[in-house]
């Protein structure tokens, strides 16, 4: 899949006889509801010969309007691109979601992007997604518009898991309570956390559990405590799978001043050079929430027990790693 970022970049790659199908939404999570969106847009993109482009956005719509108050992401932009890749799409195209999209209206939005931009002959939409200044646009809109300019509307049906949509807020809601059973099925996949790991303070290493601390790059994260989780590499190098440890998701209250979410990861029974790895962290069991010790020593014993825990946890489980 091919990342422009900016619609001038995709439209001077695209052959001007290009035919193309699109979707747009802020796929955050790519979740099985999006995934139902992206196979709509396959089947269009075969059924018209034509390069099939997912628009998107950075930063997400509810993280310029909310700010440091908007919902945690579910995905950093790296792992929603590799999603979205996995799924099959030709083209990601990126918009830089700032003052100007904002206050753009709907039909400047869409004649832009769809029209004078892409050309396109069907448009798959969301059934919630509604875009452009005060959100006037929406599957009718677009409709109307496709009647003047030649291209097709096809709304996405509802999908339900349980007699409830499938969402993305559903999908934070369920990491929050620690539903790892609930988030995979959303997901079609387990809930997982990426990055390179990087030096940290190297603490852990003088109480006897070194931690790979992986940066996750984002404002916030869904889910805050201690995990047992699964460990596998996806950066392409030498193959690591199979791995189980404890994580720690949160500020590390103990032996940190910032506010910042960190990731750390202590490999069970196992001493491995990570440095510089990109490793995907799949979450399993929360084992307790995250707290503050009064010192290294009550913090040292805390994480044998998250260790036993982990190991307990694991040995009466078959786990492969997805």
């Amino acid at each position: 899949m091919q990342l422009h970022r900016g619609l001038a970049r995709l439209r001077a790659d695209l052959h001007p006889d290009a035919a193309t199908v699109a979707t747009i939404g802020a796929f955050d999570g790519v979740h099985q509801g999006h995934q139902a969106v992206i196979e709509q847009l396959l089947e269009q993109g075969d059924a018209h010969n034509a390069t099939t482009v997912l628009v998107t956005f950075e930063p997400l719509p509810r993280e310029f309007f909310a700010g440091d108050h908007a919902p945690a992401r579910l995905q950093s932009f790296r792992e929603r691109f590799e999603a979205i890749a996995a799924a099959g799409v030709d083209r990601l195209l990126c918009l830089r979601f700032n003052e100007a999209l904002r206050t753009m209206s709907a039909e400047t939005f869409a004649r832009s992007i769809f029209v004078d931009g892409l050309g396109v002959r069907s448009i798959v939409l969301g059934d919630d997604f509604r875009f452009g200044h005060d959100r006037e646009g929406d599957a009718e809109f677009m409709r109307r518009l496709g009647v003047k300019e030649g291209f097709e509307i096809h709304p996405t049906r509802t999908l339900e898991l349980d007699g409830e949509r499938v969402s993305s807020s559903r999908l934070r809601r369920a990491l929050q309570e620690a539903d790892f059973e609930l988030a995979e099925a959303l997901l079609g996949r387990p809930f997982s956390l990426s990055g390179r790991v990087i030096y940290g303070r190297q603490l852990g290493r003088t109480i006897g559990a070194p931690t790979a601390n992986i940066a996750l790059r984002r404002r916030a994260v869904p889910l805050q405590g201690v995990y047992a989780v699964s460990v596998d590499s996806c950066d392409g190098g030498p193959t690591l799978s199979a791995l189980h440890g404890v994580a720690n998701v949160g500020v590390r209250p103990t032996i940190a001043d910032t506010l910042k979410p960190n990731l750390e990861v202590h490999l069970l029974d196992r001493k491995l050079d990570v440095y510089g790895r990109r490793l995907r962290v799949s979450f399993r069991e929360k084992l307790r929430s995250e707290q503050r010790f009064d010192s290294l020593e009550e913090l040292k014993a805390q994480i044998d027990r998250d260790r036993d825990a982990a190991r307990t946890f694991f040995s009466d489980r078959d786990f492969a790693l997805s």
